[in-house]
């Protein structure tokens, strides 16, 4: 007699950052194999949790994707995008799982580092919090300008000059006079010229709104509109200072659906994002048996 196989029941943790949702997988033997099928499953919001992403939290020592920063970090976030895409580095996934790892005890609360495939990445976390939720800071790097310098991104039919910027994962960032007129964004925005963008881009409509004072809406490669994007917040900056020509050291405020981010810009131009990370539930989830 053969046997059915049995559901995969996996421990996991959900938390967002302004919205922006995650599901937290705690792989602390590296037993786990995600596929990009299990991914879409559990971040689908009628077959799984529902979420923009999964982080799966393992000892870098226990990745071989990780184990060459063993040395400079203990875990390692492997991001997938909902559409089991690989994901590089993500402002407010990176938050949330540093708020999982203290409020679980993991790691002690205060400064400690996580590797991701973008590199090693700094947090601060404040003491364990009553209700698992808190500020949390992540030391982003400073913002790179690949090019070219022409791009356009095309969206709804309306096209705009985009320019490329790079925070461990690729960003197109477009100035609007109204975050409206980025219109419909749950279509992947496109972009001249397509050599621009060898993996796929995240695309940021920006309004200013005063000094320091952005606002913006997201389109997040291999999710869609998302509700807030850290990197994106941090490339808007960016994109901004150069375009205005600031230089020194800086605080901005980032305004998205889901929330508010804060950025500090460095002397030497380095970011620091600040946000909310917030645990909202625990439990397991469940994977159909497979042979």
């Amino acid at each position: 007699m053969t046997l059915a196989p049995q559901p995969l029941s996996l421990p996991f943790a959900k938390g967002h950052g302004c919205e922006n949702s995650f599901l937290v997988l705690p792989d602390l033997d590296g037993r786990l194999r995600l596929t990009a099928e299990a991914v879409r499953h559990l971040t689908d919001s009628h077959t799984g949790a529902g979420a923009d992403g999964i982080l799966r939290a393992v000892r870098c020592a226990d990745d071989p994707e990780a184990a060459a920063m063993a040395q400079a970090a203990e875990w390692f976030m492997d991001y997938r995008n909902s559409d089991g895409s690989l994901g590089a580095m993500c402002g407010n996934g990176i938050r949330v799982l540093s708020r999982y790892l203290v409020d679980t005890g993991l790691c002690a609360p205060g400064s400690f580092s996580i590797a991701t495939r973008a590199g090693i990445r700094h947090v601060r976390v404040p003491a364990r919090s009553h209700d698992l939720q808190g500020p949390v800071i992540v030391a982003m790097g400073a913002p790179l300008f690949p090019g070219p310098d022409r791009i356009t991104v095309t969206a709804a039919g309306t096209s705009w000059p985009a320019t490329h910027v790079d925070m461990g994962n690729p960003h197109a960032v477009v100035f609007v006079d109204d975050l409206a007129d980025a219109s419909d964004l749950r279509a992947a925005p496109a972009a001249e010229p397509t050599t621009a963008y060898s993996d796929g881009f995240t695309t940021e409509f920006v309004a200013v709104r005063g000094p320091g004072h952005l606002a913006l809406r997201v389109h997040e490669r291999g999710v869609g509109e998302t509700r807030a994007c850290g990197t994106g917040a941090c490339a808007a900056v960016a994109a901004h200072r150069r375009r205005t020509r600031q230089s020194g050291a800086a605080g901005y405020r980032v305004d998205l659906p889901g929330g508010q981010l804060h950025i500090a810009v460095l002397p030497d131009g380095a970011m620091e994002l600040t946000g909310p990370a917030v645990i909202t539930a625990q439990g397991a989830l469940h994977l159909p048996g497979t042979a």
